[in-house]
This record gives structure tokens, sequence and C-alpha cells, in this order.
């Protein structure tokens, strides 16, 4: 690893060694698939493949929440995909997302199955599927997409930018640490002006932007991204708090948040749902005291 003070970027950059960090092992300057792999198919239409990180809680919790609203056709199988372990490189997973990360969907309700990825567009495609949290006027569907995209912008800054060089980068490198502290503060002092005058962020509604903005500042305000809630100073932006309280409090959203996860405390996690027996029995097993 070069000192970060002598280093000059070369003319030509070329891909000579890992980057270090957690996640080198999987990063790499080329896409397409590494390995052939099949992917499990369950017996719903909708399958998804993901794991339990910010972007993917998003699509899981949106899939609960219309099953609460008690759209059946919204029944998923969600399988474990495990980025650590290069599974998004996978040629199944591929296929569905040439960009390999995830979420993927494969909708396979049409006679030729539509495979859908990138977090949003997930949303987006759910949303208007099964005609739910978004709404139908030209003002609250815009405000929406405005707040949905803004996060789509942003997170790079909150989970790729301050996660990567707070949480996971092999050096501690103040420039990048302070840069991006001060992008994600400023994008919290966004939420938390916006939200000083709206109870949801479409306003007095509850929508797909409030789903994709949740995992994401949400987490970050309860304390649940980077170990940095202190460093960030989260509990000056009470709006956000008040909001993600709100959120947090639906019963849809504590289970989305526990699919496919593969962290915190083991009753937490549903490493795979394929139906909402699946949380019983998690239920179950968190009340008998069971680690697994």
């Amino acid at each position: 690893m070069t000192d970060s003070n002598s280093y000059v970027p070369p003319k030509v950059w070329t891909w000579t060694q890992p980057n270090g960090g957690e996640f080198a092992s999987i990063n790499r300057p080329i896409a397409g698939a590494t390995h052939e792999k099949e992917l499990p198919v369950g017996q719903h239409p909708l399958q998804l493949y993901s794991l339990g990180t910010p972007n993917g809680v998003k699509v899981t919790i949106l899939l609960e929440e219309l099953l609460a609203l008690g759209h059946s056709g919204a029944e998923y199988d969600a399988w474990l995909i495990d980025i650590r372990k290069g599974d998004q490189f996978g040629s199944d997973f591929v296929d569905i997302n040439p960009n390999s990360k995830i979420p993927a969907l494969l909708d396979r309700s049409a006679a030729e199955p539509l495979r859908v990825f990138e977090s949003g567009s997930i949303l987006l495609y759910l949303a208007e599927k099964f005609d739910a949290f978004i709404p139908k006027d030209v003002a609250g569907r815009t405000q929406t997409l405005n707040w949905l995209f803004w996060q789509m912008g942003s997170a790079p800054y909150l989970g790729g930018g301050f996660g990567h060089f707070y949480a996971y980068a092999p050096i501690k490198i103040e420039y990048a640490i302070d840069r991006f502290a001060m992008e994600v503060k400023r994008e919290l002092d966004v939420l938390d002006r916006h939200l000083a005058n709206h109870e949801y962020l479409a306003g007095s509604v509850y929508t797909i932007a409030d789903m994709a903005v949740f995992p994401w500042y949400g987490g970050l305000v309860k304390g649940w991204s980077y170990g940095a809630a202190e460093f960030l100073s989260v509990n000056d932006y009470k709006h956000v708090q008040r909001w993600a309280e709100l959120v947090y409090s639906r019963p849809a959203v504590q289970r989305g948040r526990m699919v496919n996860r593969l962290s915190g405390e083991p009753s937490e996690q549903l490493r795979e749902r394929h139906d909402a027996g699946d949380f019983e029995t998690k239920t179950q097993d968190k009340l008998n005291g069971a680690s697994a």
C-alpha cells in the first residue's frame, strides 16, 4: 500500500494488486461471471436473490408491506446471495443483473420471466405492478420519485464513500473520512430540514421513498451502521430520528429487515424466506432461546 502523501497517480491506471480491506477478494475492474452457478427457484412468481444490506432490505420491506396490505401476488422466495463469497458473480445471477450487485428480482408471473435489477428500479416496478405505496396524483408521485432518486444518488456517499473509508479501508485516510463525513452530515441535514415539516418523505403518506431511505439513513441514526453514530452526532437530527422511529414501528419493516440477513442477533436473521410461516418459526425460536 503506497503512502497517501507520496502517491502520484500513474499516467494510465492498471490493476496490479488487490485494494485491501474487507471486500478486496470480490473487487475487480471487469464485469461478467467468474463461475457457473445455477440459481434456485421456489414456488412463487417473485424470486428475489439478495442479501440483508440496506439495498436488499429496501425490497424485502416493500414485499412485506405489500403482503400486509393483502396483495397475495407479492408472495416471494428470498434466496441468499453472499457477496463476500462472490455469489453475485455466478452465471445465473449475472444473467439477471449484469452489474453483479444485489438485489436482483426475477418475475416469473408472465410467459417470459422478467428480470429487474437496481434496488430503486425494483421498488418502482413492484409499486406500479401492485398499484401501492406510490401516490396516484402527479404531485405526490413526483415527490416520491424525487426522494427515491435522491437516495439512489446519495447512497454511494454514505456506503461506498463514508462507510468504506471509515469502517472497511485497511488504512485510515483523514482527507477521505473528512470529505465523506461532511457529505453524509449534509445529507442528514437535508433530510432533517425536510422532515421538520413533513410526516414522511413525500408528505403525509408512507411510500417507497421512505422504504428506500430508511435502511440507509434511518439505520444510520438508529446506530446500526458502521459504528459511526457518535462520530456523526446522529442525535442532532431530531426529525430524522422521529421519522426513523415511525418507519421502524411498522411490523412489515421489522420483518423485511430480517430477510437474507447475516449480521446482528441470530434470532433476527432469516437467511432465506419462502412464506410467512418462516417468520413464525423464527419468532418461536427466539421465544425458546434458540440461537439460529
